[in-house]
């Protein structure tokens, strides 16, 4: 047995642990308690995608419905990862043990088992079964998730984007295996529906064309909402996109935008879904014409006495409805006595008008400005009272930008031609306060109609048709409308007339403050607000062009001078000498002065610099390189912006700016040229004559 010594305890060997013969407590104390698996650490707060498949029991296809219908989405977990679990796809253990008690989950997994009864009867060619038990198929809802997802109204309006812009890609997308037609008409409506609703309440306040579609956004209880809707053009389908997917972000988006019209119509006072609309079944068409009958089917509701009034009204409010009508009947007689001192301050100014009338001239003068004031005041109050009437709000207050974007068109009547895309115009046009007609059905507004102030047409030329039409509209391109309603500024028509070059069409969301420059079409529309005419806004123009050569014209002048000054100098008097000295000191000075304290403040610059730690003069320098890039992009703007101004002055010979600069930059050469001829040299090239061979 070697040297073990019977009666002895084993002795330990040399590989074994030094704490092999601590006790418990001990090993404890100084070792720490041993950590359970998956009880600390990523398996802890993290799960992979396969592992909760085997936990909750279900396929990958249904585990995405359930994710993009709770709102869950993977995530990246802090701190180093492991590397045999790098690029799995982790969840958060609480997202899925909240899918766990989903109730959804459990009609998923019914379906399942109705799919296999429905499949073994049509492999037996059982067709009146399969039949039989399709109409008990089972259904579910997804309300409890939007209400658990946005406990407020005002979180479904802020998450309102994206469900937006899917419904509208939707509605323009045609009809495929992935996207039914039926999915396709509820997009439509959806679509339509919002549409109606924004130009009645006039809460759209933004709108931009771009290569990708039309930019939209409206401000909803304070909360902008922002959407892009496509272009009226034949979408083409990548192969690469799972519509699947689509579809169901759809399936939660349909909700959600029903719970908020519902919303949103009830505080009009108006019933959703629509009755007309309801009452005719599914409205087909396209999406234009579906908006067209929201439109017409909610100011029928608007303009109903039984709009805002349901048929049974519960037994235990009568009392408050009661109280309500006093209230509104008090409220009516208040409007009334407010009109009726209008009224009466409008009858005193006429009255006013018409005994200054038998007046002289001269007590007209002293009297003009006490008439007008009361008389502008009234119209004014009366006209903003009417606007305010015509804005359903609901319980909202209007504020003074909606009255505003209400009155930009009011009075106006636009009629879109054909070739017009007539969904987004007719929005923007109905939010501002105009009338709208078009070619084709349904239209209130005849082509021939007297009252139409502006023809939308966007061709090269007019048609000859045209010609027998009324001579009292002004033909204009569509992009009229949209810069008008960015700028809250109704614009001289003069640059969107039919086959001229349009100005530039600005993003109304840049900040031009906080980017540092500011187009050029901007400064003439903010110079147009301030009440300048459009000859004054040219003039200017003419002597910015004036201005963009003035310094290179000053380096030519002060050259000329400076030869001049040597042969005038002889004929001056000793006392203009002396003031011409005297002028020359003191400018001397001054730029002497003025570049030590450029020096001074470089060095402080530099000193201050020098005392920064490592970190802040790393960080200092960044900010300055960004500054400067932002600097650089703007100086490229402004020469990018100067260059086409240069070649439209012309002299009097008809020689553009930069014709002229070559020239002078000719003369210049020869200039030079000759004097160093008379010193005996040349600095013309010896052109060497090829010989023939």
């Amino acid at each position: 047995m070697g040297n073990r010594v019977k009666g002895k305890p084993k002795q330990k060997s040399i590989k074994a642990a030094s704490h092999s013969k601590m006790g418990s407590k001990r090993k404890l104390s100084r070792m720490g308690k041993k950590q359970k698996k998956e009880n600390a650490g990523l398996e802890a707060t993290f799960i992979g995608r396969s592992k909760a498949l085997k936990v909750l029991q279900v396929t990958i296809k249904d585990f995405r419905r359930l994710c993009i219908l709770k709102g869950i989405y993977p995530r990246e977990p802090r701190g180093r990862v492991p590397g045999k679990k790098k690029g799995q796809t982790f969840y958060h253990i609480k997202d899925i043990r909240a899918i766990a008690h989903e109730p959804i989950m459990e009609k998923f997994r019914e379906f399942r088992s109705f799919m296999k009864k429905i499949r073994r009867a049509a492999g037996r060619n059982e067709a009146d079964e399969a039949a039989r038990k399709n109409a008990v198929c089972p259904s579910y809802t997804l309300h409890h998730l939007v209400r658990e997802r946005y406990p407020r109204f005002v979180d479904a309006l802020s998450d309102l984007d994206d469900a937006l812009t899917l419904t509208y890609l939707f509605a323009a997308l045609p009809s495929t295996t992935a996207i039914k037609a039926k999915m396709g008409g509820k997009a439509k409506s959806l679509a339509a529906a919002w549409g109606a609703y924004c130009s009645t309440a006039g809460c759209i306040t933004k709108s931009f064309i771009s290569v990708k579609g039309v930019y939209l956004e409206a401000t909803i209880r304070g909360i902008p909402v922002r959407w892009v809707v496509p272009h009226s053009f034949t979408q083409f389908m990548p192969e690469d996109v799972d519509y699947k997917v689509m579809a169901t972000f759809f399936e939660f988006y349909e909700t959600l935008l029903n719970f908020i019209l519902f919303k949103l119509y009830s505080d009009l006072g108006v019933r959703y879904p629509l009755p007309e609309i309801e009452a005719g079944g599914e409205v087909k068409g396209s999406t234009t014409f579906i908006l067209g009958a929201n439109l017409r089917s909610l100011n029928n509701a608007m303009n109903s006495s039984d709009g805002a009034i349901t048929n049974v009204i519960s037994e235990t409010l009568e009392e408050v409805d009661n109280a309500d009508n006093r209230q509104s009947r008090d409220k009516t007689s208040e409007e009334k006595k407010k009109d009726r001192e209008l009224m009466k301050t409008v009858g005193a100014a006429l009255d006013n008008i018409e005994e200054d009338d038998n007046e002289g001239d001269e007590d007209d003068e002293d009297m003009g400005a006490d008439i007008a004031g009361p008389l502008k005041v009234a119209l004014e109050s009366m006209e903003e009272d009417k606007v305010r009437s015509s804005i359903p709000t609901g319980d909202s207050d209007l504020d003074d930008e909606a009255i505003k974007r209400r009155r930009l068109f009011a009075g106006f009547t636009f009629f879109l031609s054909r070739e017009v895309p007539r969904g987004y115009l007719e929005l923007i046009s109905l939010a501002y306060g105009a009338k709208v007609g078009w070619e084709g059905s349904n239209s209130p507004i005849s082509v021939k109609d007297a009252s139409i102030t502006h023809h939308i047409v966007d061709r090269p030329k007019l048609l000859s048709s045209y010609d027998s039409l009324p001579k009292s509209r002004e033909f204009v391109q569509p992009q009229w409308i949209l810069d008008c309603s960015n700028f809250m500024f109704l614009l001289p028509i003069d640059k969107y007339g039919v086959g001229k070059p349009l100005p530039p069409h600005l993003s109304p969301w840049i900040d031009n403050e906080e980017e540092g420059y500011k187009p050029a079409y901007a400064e003439e529309i903010e110079r147009l607000k301030n009440g300048e005419t459009i000859e004054e806004v040219e003039k200017e123009e003419d002597d910015a062009l004036v201005a963009v050569d003035a310094n290179e014209k000053m380096e030519s002048e002060e050259v000329a001078e400076a030869g001049q000054n040597s042969d005038e100098s002889e004929e001056e008097s000793d006392d203009e000498v002396d003031e011409k000295k005297k002028k020359e000191d003191i400018k001397k000075k001054k730029a002497r002065a003025k570049k030590r304290r450029e020096e001074e403040e470089k060095e402080a610059h530099e000193l201050s610099k020098s005392m920064m730690s490592r970190k802040a003069a790393h960080l200092y320098g960044r900010m300055q390189h960004g500054i400067s890039k932002k600097q650089a992009k703007i100086d490229h703007l402004e020469s990018r912006r100067r260059e086409p101004l240069q070649n439209k002055e012309k002299d009097e010979d008809g020689k553009s700016m930069l014709k002229q600069k070559v020239d002078r930059l000719k003369r210049e050469r020869k200039a030079v040229e000759d004097s160093y001829t008379n010193t005996g040299g040349s600095m013309k090239k010896n052109k060497k004559k090829r010989r023939s061979a």
